[in-house]
């Protein structure tokens, strides 16, 4: 504990490889900006001090910044910077992170330990050295899923123990959003007489943006543009799939320092992944009144949509019937206001950190 006064605060530090912009990257980056400062003492240890996301990180949160540029390589100065600073919990934000980090979890006994998953990790870890590390991941106190998919295949998978495991989904920081959403203009590549349609996400494998292309090869001849924003290792072949497919209705964009804009003004949003942990691109489309047509995958996607509501789920690998869905769903009515209350409703940042903040003090 710190003790500020009169006052003890919970001393926590989060563990990131980096801020740049992703699902863990912007959770963590939530919980640390809004932990009551009455009660905590927040602190974000980055292996490498970059990323969108320091722009919006209150300047009362230190950065420990570890300089290292691998994850392996930064295990000893995590691990040092631990004994250094004594806090009273870790919180371990990134999968890789928390994996390499589970066997030395019993150096530091009087220390608190919380893992939060970031995807169903059976799908996410093929590497068998590091599939390894989970033989310790009941070492962790708490291990924090955010959808079901991903307890039971922590719990079916990797023999973890159910007292260990904590389900919490997403927070959506509404403010933020409409911050975002107050003065943006339509983007320019957005045509008015065709219907726009927005994909964002990593350019991998993943993210499925292939089973995506070979959908829009159905939609050629309809008024329809797909608008696909991020980067990645697959960029390349996806720019080679949109030229051999003939794909003039496919715009690439890059990664965007405000996709918010590019919701706002969609027609519809669609999430092409193969698997998910909890999407925050899904409940942030919903939160900006953006109807959604996702892929049947694991990763809490059907506890995100509610049908006919805020969006619908097709299998996207039958590529033709889910070009046709994208078609009837464009043709019909959607209401932004009952979409976004869908998501707010069981999402908003309020109800998701309270469940944060009580698990951190039970300890």
């Amino acid at each position: 504990m710190l003790s500020v006064g009169n006052i003890e605060k919970i001393s926590i530090i989060f563990i990131l490889p980096d801020l740049n912009a992703g699902g863990a990257e912007r959770i963590v980056t939530t919980i640390a900006n809004h932990l009551p400062r009455e009660k905590f003492d927040p602190k974000i240890m980055l292996l490498r001090k970059e990323g969108g996301y320091l722009e919006i990180l209150k300047d009362d949160v230190e950065v420990i910044d570890l300089k290292t540029e691998r994850i392996r390589n930064g295990l000893k100065p995590i691990l040092s910077e631990i004994r250094r600073r004594k806090p009273d919990i870790v919180f371990s934000g990134f999968g890789e992170v928390n994996a390499y980090l589970s066997m030395f979890l019993k150096l530091f006994p009087k220390t608190k330990f919380v893992a939060r998953e970031t995807n169903v990790v059976s799908k996410h870890v093929t590497r068998r050295e590091i599939r390894f590390f989970y033989k310790f991941y009941n070492s962790y106190d708490k291990i924090i899923c955010q959808s079901d998919d991903m307890m039971n295949d922590l719990l079916e998978n990797f023999k973890i123990k159910k007292e260990k495991i904590v389900k919490i989904n997403n927070p959506v920081d509404f403010d933020f959003i409409e911050s975002k959403l107050a003065d943006s203009e339509k983007p320019k590549s957005f045509k008015s007489d065709f219907k726009n349609v927005v994909a964002i996400g990593n350019l991998s494998q993943r993210k499925g943006f292939d089973n995506l292309m070979k959908v829009f090869s159905h939609v050629k001849n309809e008024k329809i543009l797909l608008h696909i924003l991020g980067d990645g290792r697959d960029k390349e072949m996806l720019y080679q799939m949109k030229s051999d497919l003939a794909l003039e209705n496919v715009i690439f964009h890059g990664q965007q320092k405000n996709p918010y804009q590019f919701l706002k003004f969609a027609d519809l949003f669609v999430l092409s992944s193969r698997y998910e942990g909890f999407p925050n691109v899904l409940l942030e489309a919903g939160a900006c009144g953006v109807y959604a047509l996702a892929n049947s995958c694991p990763g809490g996607i059907d506890e995100i949509i509610q049908h006919n509501i805020n969006g619908e789920i097709s299998d996207i690998e039958n590529h033709k019937k889910f070009a046709g869905k994208i078609i009837e769903v464009l043709q019909a009515p959607h209401h932004s206001e009952a979409i976004k209350n869908s998501i707010k409703t069981r999402f908003s940042k309020d109800i998701i950190l309270k469940k944060y903040e009580d698990l951190l003090v039970s300890f």
